[in-house]
């Protein structure tokens, strides 16, 4: 490369620097082309790697090596002393913004990988959930973390703060003491954030219910938690919720939901047609994970009994769906062969009230 600029020293001086842009882009462009082709290769048989390092890596790494290239030349291209230093600390700023793109987008590719490790769309998926859920949360003081030591390298890439750095590290000290009480409710969340965390008590895909909603837990930030309400909606909770309120963890220790339904039906009905039914409808499901059922007359009133049927499913989903479907199920077969047997008002007529009735 300074062979080539010392033959171009006699033209331009806007010649140089555009072939130093040119030959770095080409370059760059060569670079990313020939790491991606390695990592195709390399992961020919499993190529969920190249996936997602093609996917996150597209863009920032073809301008870091550039950038890189960019930075090393400009030492050989005739520019003037002052714009010189100005082109460099722009080049050095934009080389700082690019090798924390690519931090991040390395981070999200350890993201990727880890979390095809635990899938958390199987049956057992607790293990996967706890671990999703530190991945996530460590992800996002991560990417925080890198931000700021980027912005800390920016501003000291300028000589004036370098030259007064002492002062400003003390004034950012008050600073950030005052900027603390400002923001001490966002702090709060940040902790109560780390604490969620490692403690769990709530994971992603934890079904709940919080403020007499049903819900799954669909995202958890820095300082808020997204609820996934069974309807769609989003119910937005700030994360010290889960530290200072009491609320319902379907799925704390274990995926598997244990599902109830309960029929109100007149003392006439027979209870044993009525649990072989029952019996027969969760051998025909795969909603059924075949680990518990049970029928009993839990209730009695002066006009029914009250019959709960109990079965468990491999989560909180599923177990709605048989619910719902075992309970169709039911009301079909008592409508088909006992109707007699559904809720009805009875009214007796003894002799004196039969005489009063005619008078």
């Amino acid at each position: 490369m300074p062979l080539l600029f010392d033959e171009l020293s006699g033209a331009p001086t806007w010649v140089p620097a555009v072939m130093l842009v040119t030959l770095s882009l080409a370059i760059g462009f060569l670079a990313r082309f020939i790491l991606l082709r390695f990592i195709r290769y390399w992961q020919k048989r499993d190529r969920k790697l190249f996936k997602s390092l093609e996917k996150h890596l597209r863009g920032s790494l073809f301008l870091f090596i550039p950038l890189l290239l960019i930075s090393a030349g400009l030492s050989y291209v005739n520019i003037q002393p002052g714009s010189l230093s100005f082109i460099t600390t722009t080049v050095n700023i934009f080389i700082i913004l690019s090798f924390c793109s690519v931090l991040i987008r390395l981070i999200n590719v350890a993201q990727d990988m880890l979390f095809i490790r635990y899938d958390i769309n199987l049956s057992n998926n607790l293990r996967a959930r706890k671990i999703r859920t530190q991945i996530m949360y460590v992800k996002k003081v991560a990417i925080v973390v890198l931000v700021t030591l980027c912005l800390s390298l920016i501003l000291l890439s300028f000589p004036g703060v370098r030259k007064f750095g002492t002062t400003i590290l003390a004034g950012a000290g008050v600073a950030g003491i005052i900027i603390g009480f400002a923001l001490q409710k966002s702090l709060v969340n940040l902790f109560a954030g780390i604490q969620i965390a490692f403690t769990q008590p709530i994971k992603i895909d934890d079904a709940v219910v919080v403020e007499n909603e049903w819900g799954w837990i669909e995202e958890i930030n820095l300082t808020y938690v997204v609820v996934r309400i069974w309807d769609l909606r989003r119910l937005v909770l700030p994360i010290t919720y889960f530290t200072e309120n009491a609320f319902q963890n379907w799925t704390r220790n274990n995926a598997q939901i244990l599902g109830s339904v309960f029929l109100y039906l007149d003392y006439s009905m027979p209870l044993d047609p009525l649990r072989k039914h029952f019996e027969k409808v969760l051998s025909e499901t795969k909603l059924w994970d075949q680990q518990t059922q049970v029928l009993q007359v839990t209730d009695t009133t002066d006009k029914t009994m009250t019959i709960r049927l109990l079965m468990t499913a491999q989560n909180s989903p599923t177990a709605f769906d048989l619910r719902c479907y075992v309970r169709e199920k039911m009301i079909e077969f008592i409508q088909q062969n006992y109707p007699q047997s559904l809720p009805h008002v009875r009214a007796t007529l003894t002799d004196a009230g039969f005489r009063e009735a005619s008078q």
